[in-house]
């Protein structure tokens, strides 16, 4: 009798294992723009158009550095109701202001090996400046999405474990014509590879960061 039911709880587990969906699909976006040339630091995300198990808060560090008179990184993507310490690696003081809808603050100055916090909790851009470096220029966009990731120089981002399903795909990039997030299409994720490809009409003159001069290290 008892091995019968080990056999039994045996063939139970198979078969719920067998039946669980896997949610294992890769989805890959690879953006461009109106000249066929690869675009960096551009935001996908994307939002489901069907109820799903969302992705865990994990609540990971995010950090906009200053470091060499500028910030690290130039574009960082965090998720609606985040938190982003601010920390100084300089010998010379920051000053970091923003000025943006979404988020108007004041870091008012501060030292090396100092650090400070701010909670994004309004989706959109936010453009960073520092009072005493003018080179310096960064952006946090922060959207409602639950998935999310920034371009690489490739102009691919890559997301992993999406679970199947339809989708909208949203695109931001600092130097987007109307600056607003744009809703590109939708896209059915199925189990497996898949792709799209994406033209965003940017500006000619981008945006971008600059080195600083000697003279800006005070």
């Amino acid at each position: 009798m008892r091995y019968f039911l080990m056999m039994h709880l045996t063939c139970l587990w198979v078969l719920l294992t067998i039946s669980t969906p896997i949610f294992g699909s890769e989805f890959h976006v690879s953006v461009v723009d109106g000249k066929a040339n690869s675009v960096e630091n551009a935001v996908i995300s994307l939002r489901p158009l069907f109820e799903s198990a969302m992705p865990s808060a994990d609540n990971p560090e995010l950090q906009m550095r200053q470091e060499g008179a500028l910030f690290a990184p130039f574009v960082l993507p965090v998720k609606q109701g985040s938190t982003v310490s601010f920390p100084n690696f300089d010998e010379f003081r920051h000053h970091v202001y923003s000025f943006s809808k979404a988020k108007r603050f004041e870091l008012r100055l501060y030292g090396q090996d100092e650090s400070k916090k701010i909670h994004f909790d309004t989706p959109g851009a936010v453009a960073l400046g520092c009072n005493i470096h003018d080179n310096m220029l960064a952006y946090i966009y922060v959207t409602p999405h639950p998935f999310f990731a920034k371009t690489a120089k490739n102009g691919v981002v890559k997301f992993a474990n999406i679970p199947p399903g339809n989708y909208e795909i949203y695109a931001w990039h600092p130097d987007l014509k109307g600056k607003k997030e744009k809703k590109i299409t939708s896209f059915i994720v199925s189990e497996g590879n898949n792709r799209t490809d994406i033209t965003l009409e940017l500006r000619r003159v981008r945006k971008k960061q600059l080195a600083p001069a000697e003279d800006d290290y005070n």
